[in-house]
């Protein structure tokens, strides 16, 4: 069955350029109605300028399609609420969210001023947030709704000199984690996409060989079929480099069982270390905060 988004009302934020309108244009080609979001700054988030949003809406109409542009910060409350208000007001609902605005002020972590490590927090984690927050009831009163947060490689595998970048995409995994659990009952499904691309944000940060391999065009569909009716996955990561799609996911080793009704002590764990640490016969983690232990313990006839 073909990936359709026919009669859907899709909001993309950071959507002026780059990935995001990569994005925007994607699922107005499969015919949803695109809200596009753009403040128009600077990679470091500087300025700003209405023209990136209203050129990527001229595109979509260009081609046939529907689409309106926002120009307000989502990093503020205020922002993000205008934002879901205006697709309301425009289209009659938000059946999609594309979390994907972000900037970019890489220093080492020494060197770096907490002003920069909390203005990276502000778009990506907390923009995410307020973008959310401000469309969830709405999809979950509908009974239906996608999300897509935008995560990643820096934040699942590390990267030098992107501490500030690093925390915000893995703090919007763990709100996709939670969010997963909460939305799944009423139809509303949240994934999150680790995509690698060449755009202004990154253009210093890939290597000229690899750039023609890593164009936004590669993620994009990635992205359209998460905010479709076709994905019924809910909670995942998925990695979408240079033509690579992959689920990425946090795995649990069989690790070392000890008596809960003992003291263990470090000596214990010193011992145990090289099969704790073995990733043989690992599985993906079980959801929650005490994963299996219910499951364990019971198995250990310590509680029923």
């Amino acid at each position: 069955m073909a990936v359709r988004l026919d009669g859907r009302v899709a909001i993309v934020t950071g959507a002026g350029g780059g990935l995001g309108r990569e994005h925007a244009l994607t699922l107005a080609r499969l015919g949803a109605k695109v809200v596009v979001n753009d403040v128009g700054a600077g990679v470091h988030g500087e300025n700003g300028d209405r023209r990136p949003a209203d050129h990527v809406v001229a595109e979509i109409r260009a081609a046939g399609g529907e689409a309106i542009a926002h120009h307000q910060s989502i990093a503020e409350p205020e922002g993000a609420r205008s934002l879901v208000d205006l697709a309301v007001e425009t289209f009659g609902t938000v059946d999609v969210l594309v979390n994907n605005a972000g900037i970019l002020r890489d220093k080492t972590f020494r060197k770096m001023r907490l002003e920069d490590f909390e203005a990276v927090l502000a778009v990506h984690l907390l923009g995410t947030v307020y973008c959310t927050h401000a469309v969830w009831p709405l999809m979950n009163d509908n009974g239906y709704g996608r999300v897509v947060v935008t995560t990643s490689g820096s934040a699942t595998n590390g990267n030098f000199g992107q501490s500030n970048y690093a925390a915000a995409k893995l703090g919007v995994v763990g709100l996709m984690n939670v969010l997963a659990l909460e939305g799944a009952r009423n139809g509303v499904l949240i994934n999150a996409i680790a995509p690698g691309a060449t755009t202004r944000m990154t253009q210093e940060l890939i290597p000229d060989e690899l750039k023609p391999y890593l164009e936004p065009r590669l993620v994009s569909p990635v992205v359209a079929y998460l905010s479709s009716e076709a994905c019924t996955d809910t909670g995942t990561i998925v990695w979408a480099v240079a033509g690579k799609v992959a689920r990425v996911f946090y795995a649990e080793t069989q690790g070392v069982q000890f008596d809960p009704t003992s003291q263990v002590e470090p000596d214990d764990i010193e011992a145990a270390w090289p099969r704790i640490m073995d990733t043989e016969g690992a599985r993906p983690a079980p959801p929650g905060p005490i994963g299996d232990a219910v499951e364990r313990l019971a198995r250990m006839g310590l509680i029923r």
